[in-house]
C-alpha cells in the first residue's frame, strides 16, 4: 500500500514537499516514481529514483527545481518541489516498479491515491 501527503495549495515560487509511506512490501526491492495528471491529460512522469537510490531520473519540466529522494528505513519516498509554477498543478501519485523503465507509467506495480498540487498565478 502506498499513501501519499503534502500536497496542497501555494502561489507561484512556492514550495511543497510530496511524501510516499509504503507498507506491505519489501520497500528496498522497488525503484519508486512520482506521476502527475491534470484534468483532461494523461498521467505523466515527474521522477522516479532506482532502488539503490544512486539513479535519479526527472522529466525536463521540473529538472532543477524538484529533487527525489527515498528513505528505506521509513519506507518512504519524497518529492521537494521548488519553484513552482501553474503548470505543475495536478493531482500527484507515487508507484512503484521493479522494470528498468523508470519513466513508463505502465510499468509500475502499484499507486497511491494521489495528492492534489495546486499552483496559482
Amino acid at each position: 500500500q502506498l499513501v501519499e501527503s503534502g500536497g496542497g495549495s501555494v502561489q507561484t515560487g512556492g514550495t511543497l514537499r510530496l511524501s510516499c509511506a509504503a507498507s506491505g512490501l519489501i520497500f528496498s526491492d522497488y525503484a519508486l516514481g512520482w506521476f502527475r495528471q491534470s484534468p483532461g491529460k494523461e498521467r505523466e512522469f515527474v521522477a522516479a529514483v532506482s532502488r539503490n537510490g544512486v539513479i535519479l531520473k526527472y522529466s525536463d519540466s521540473v529538472k532543477g527545481r524538484f529533487t527525489i529522494s527515498r528513505d528505506d528505513a521509513k519506507k518512504t519516498v519524497y518529492l521537494q518541489m521548488n519553484s513552482l509554477k501553474p503548470e505543475d498543478t495536478g493531482v500527484y501519485y507515487c508507484g512503484t516498479t521493479q522494470a528498468h523503465g523508470m519513466r513508463l507509467s505502465s510499468l509500475y506495480d502499484d499507486w497511491g491515491q494521489g495528492t492534489l498540487v495546486t499552483v496559482s498565478s
